[in-house]
């Protein structure tokens, strides 16, 4: 299997990203490598894609595109899927899901389509074995996906089982925790490579500083977890254990340090715990305190990376979120907001520092009485954000106004 179609969704608005990590693991290019919608399409190998399950940050899942044909119905489908040879791939002892996705798909249901692809599936090992595969949709350990356009069906297998977002550290979380691969997003957004020292001072779990920590340590992110494809017909252990041991010795000591701090100190214990199972609990400084009161854990200028609070999590954040009525408010007794506090602290005391803050409010650099040098456009699963670049400074720019010469 030297010459696959491999697609690697990812996340609206990190495709460019995706495809650069992707150049980088495989040296791909040109028309070996192309941006899609929603994900990235290249042409590689079976070794390529256990490289990518085993260091992309970004993807979603690596999936092999086996079919890709046009129909009208659904007996078009199970043509399609009839015509795959599945049998390359797994055998009629393993059990299998099917999932349909579409975008502008001239069929009425959704399930139905995905039913004449599951029994197609079914139907060809009957065919040719003599035995049908059990259908899981719980637990299987084949995935099979479609997806529809208005003209056409693609079909994949899926290499990867679990999202990839799933690294197998974290097991203790708050309440609607980052996903890995957003917060690994973040990081390559920034262009953030382990140099700097790096802060997130709403930590929450640690997501953003243990990602960070382990890039900075060359920790592979699926190093602790197996994947969809040790169970395939085409799997060569062998070759996955060579890959498994570079990536071992690849690891190093970071060349600088990671910080994380949490108004509640239950997080910052989750924190510490995903830490240790992530392999850089001595990488990664977690401390209990208040994104309000907290200075700079490093002498030199570095990086702040956050994903803040907001409406009902304001009070995550420490002493400006305060309860009326069982629900908080972004506000202090004072009447102040959350983020001009935080915006006037980070001006006080982390001159140099660059603040990197991913929020769905688009209003926020003036709520913050910021000017951000940038906005990159992501989305936290239906939510869209942006991500906006502060250089911060010492001071209001209208202090420095007034104190220019001749002003």
């Amino acid at each position: 299997m030297t010459d696959l179609q491999l697609f690697l969704p990812c996340a609206a608005g990190v495709e460019d990203l995706l495809a650069d990590e992707v150049h980088r693991l495989t040296g791909l290019a040109g028309d070996d490598l192309l941006v899609g919608r929603a994900g990235v399409l290249l042409r590689a190998g079976w070794r390529d894609a256990l490289r990518l399950n085993l260091h992309s940050r970004l993807a979603q899942r690596v999936l092999v595109q086996l079919s890709h044909t046009p129909y009208r119905g659904e007996d078009d489908l199970y043509q399609a899927a009839g015509a795959v040879a599945w049998e390359a791939w797994f055998t009629p002892r393993q059990r299998f899901k099917v999932e349909v996705t579409a975008q502008h798909s001239p069929l009425k249901s959704l399930n139905f389509a995905t039913l004449r692809i599951k029994d197609a599936v079914a139907d060809r090992f009957r065919q040719r074995a003599g035995a049908r595969p059990d259908v899981d949709t719980q637990r299987p350990e084949v995935r099979v996906y479609g997806h529809l356009t208005s003209t056409h069906c693609t079909l994949y297998i899926d290499t990867s089982g679990e999202p990839l977002f799933k690294r197998g550290w974290r097991e203790d979380t708050g309440e609607a925790p980052l996903k890995e691969t957003l917060a690994a997003a973040m990081l390559a957004a920034s262009g953030w490579d382990g140099t700097r020292p790096l802060y997130d001072p709403c930590c929450g779990s640690g997501t953003i500083a243990i990602e960070a920590a382990q890039v900075a340590c060359g920790i592979a992110p699926g190093v602790g977890r197996r994947f969809a494809f040790e169970r395939m017909l085409p799997h060569q252990p062998h070759v996955w254990t060579q890959l498994k041991d570079e990536a071992v010795a690849g690891q190093h000591a970071p060349a600088a340090p990671v910080f994380g701090s949490d108004v509640a100190f239950r997080m910052v214990d989750f924190a510490q715990r995903n830490a240790e199972r992530a392999g850089v609990a001595q990488a990664v400084q977690f401390r209990g305190g208040d994104a309000l009161q907290r200075q700079p854990p490093a002498d030199a200028p570095g990086l702040l990376l956050v994903n803040p609070p907001y409406g009902e999590r304001i009070e995550t954040a420490g002493v400006a979120g305060r309860t009326r009525g069982g629900r908080e408010r972004a506000e202090t007794d004072a009447g102040q907001d959350f983020f001009v506090q935080l915006a006037a602290h980070w001006k006080r005391h982390y001159a140099g520092w660059t603040a990197w803050v991913l929020t769905p409010d688009l209003k926020l650099p003036g709520r913050m009485r910021l000017k951000e040098s940038r906005r990159v456009p992501l989305w936290n699963g239906p939510i869209e954000c942006r991500l906006f670049r502060f250089d911060m400074v010492a001071g209001s720019a209208r202090a420095r106004d007034a104190a220019a010469p001749g002003a």
